[in-house]
């Protein structure tokens, strides 16, 4: 079964379409499954919700253009095709570390933090498809009960959905994450561009992702999530204004990716109340944040029991430009995102980068010490870069380099450890920086 939204009366450029988008969907629901298209134009719209064996099609040109009203996203809430679980259902909304006393808030499906343009609950067999210049707006729609106080609904929300292919769109202005994932499984996403906004894509205890060919141009982290087995990222141009990859995972696979800032967008974070109001604010404003801050940052908080130890991470085949941290995995207890189960492993390989600006770290736990690998890379920090050490580390099992070639940095030890480890060196050439110092704790403390 294939139907237009237009045959349910969305307009173009009219008045909001969601019921008329809803019932499309439900259509091809109830008689099995099927393909809803959108049409060339703009259709502005609050959430609507895609079912198992639907497939939403947006035309050339078409755009899902989102509400700037967060009241527009609720109404779900009360569909009668599939009726939402009570153990679904929150009134929690976002509160600060320091305030929150549980995460129901985020890992609740039905509530207000994960309001979304596009939801799926409970879903399999479902598809996003986009052709040339299709895209979905979220107009960075501004709510005050909002994470942070103003982000708005994300762009694509899907909770323990399975069999999920995402191709060919952009996500534009996503008023919070552009995709979120939550206990979901086997996930194709290909060819998708995300420009501006917050994370591109983050995913919650997924299994079996594959994101191939993206092009992700964030105000936020490009690729983000914790407890996730089975990951391949391939293909990929990554540009933000803070991580690459802010990452928790077992078996994953990142290779072939261009890393680089600074970013093209802003970190919407760094703008004043007014202007998150404002809802777009021209990224060429030098007065926001816009450098790139790591191109992978370990990622375990409480969010979520994490189901195995994380590690098998492999980075390789890939080229890195202007990232202040090649590596920042810090769990000495002092970063809350950095502070559930530790990580194993972690492994870099065929890697040119070239203007990092501070030390790699390596903090392991005292109980599951790190292994780091590193192996035939170029890493060129900042020039002028003046008593920065290559790496800092402490509770590791073992840091392997061989065939390094490390520039630009003067003044400094190779290593600044804290903890003892066995630390082995093949064919590394750092110029004059190539001793191991040993640090004092206070020290180590304060300069990770």
């Amino acid at each position: 079964m294939t139907v237009t939204i237009t045959e349910y009366g969305a307009e173009s450029n009219g008045g909001i379409c969601t019921e008329c988008i809803q019932r499309a969907i439900d259509d091809c629901f109830l008689n099995g499954g099927g393909t809803v298209v959108v049409p060339n134009g703009r259709y502005l719209t609050g959430s609507v919700r895609l079912r198992s064996n639907v497939t939403l099609y947006l035309k050339e040109n078409a755009c899902l253009e989102g509400s700037r009203r967060p009241g527009d996203y609720m109404e779900f809430i009360n569909d009668s095709t599939e009726p939402i679980k009570e153990e679904y259902k929150t009134t929690d909304v976002w509160k600060s570390v320091e305030e929150r006393k549980s995460y129901d808030f985020m890992n609740c499906p039905a509530g207000r933090w994960g309001n979304a343009i596009i939801r799926a609950i409970d879903a399999e067999n479902i598809a996003i498809i986009g052709e040339k210049n299709s895209e979905i707006d979220g107009m960075d729609c501004f709510d005050e009960l909002g994470e942070e106080h103003y982000r708005g609904p994300h762009a694509i929300s899907m909770h323990y959905c399975k069999n999920i292919r995402l191709s060919g769109y952009m996500v534009r202005n996503s008023a919070n994450w552009a995709h979120a994932l939550f206990g979901c499984k086997n996930t194709e996403m290909d060819n998708i561009e995300v420009i501006a906004g917050h994370d591109g894509v983050h995913i919650t205890t997924c299994d079996n992702t594959e994101i191939k060919n993206c092009r992700f141009y964030t105000g936020d982290d490009c690729v983000a999530g914790i407890d996730n087995i089975n990951v391949t990222v391939e293909n990929c141009e990554l540009n933000t204004a803070c991580s690459a990859f802010r990452f928790g995972g077992t078996n994953v696979l990142i290779t072939d990716c261009r890393i680089y800032g600074p970013a093209r967008y802003l970190f919407r974070g760094s703008l004043s109340d007014e202007e998150k109001r404002s809802g777009r604010v021209r990224c060429e404003n030098t007065n926001h944040r816009f450098n790139m801050l790591s191109v992978f940052t370990y990622y375990a908080d409480f969010s979520r029991e994490i189901r195995e130890i994380p590690g098998n991470i492999i980075v390789k085949n890939s080229t890195v430009e202007n990232a202040d941290r090649f590596l920042h995995y810090n769990f000495s207890g002092n970063e809350p995102w950095q502070a559930n189960k530790p990580m194993r492993d972690i492994n870099f390989e065929n890697i040119k980068a070239s203007g990092i600006k501070m030390p790699l770290a390596v903090y392991g736990d005292r109980n599951t010490r790190a292994l780091l690998s590193i192996k035939n890379c170029d890493i060129a920090f900042e020039e002028g870069t003046l008593g920065v050490p290559f790496m800092q580390a402490a509770y590791y099992e073992k840091i392997k380099l061989e065939n390094i070639m490390i520039s630009n940095i003067s003044a400094a030890p190779l290593i600044r450890k804290w903890t003892d480890g066995e630390i082995s060196l093949k064919n590394v050439d750092s110029g004059e920086c190539n001793y191991i110092e040993t640090a004092s704790y206070e020290f180590f403390a304060q300069s990770i």
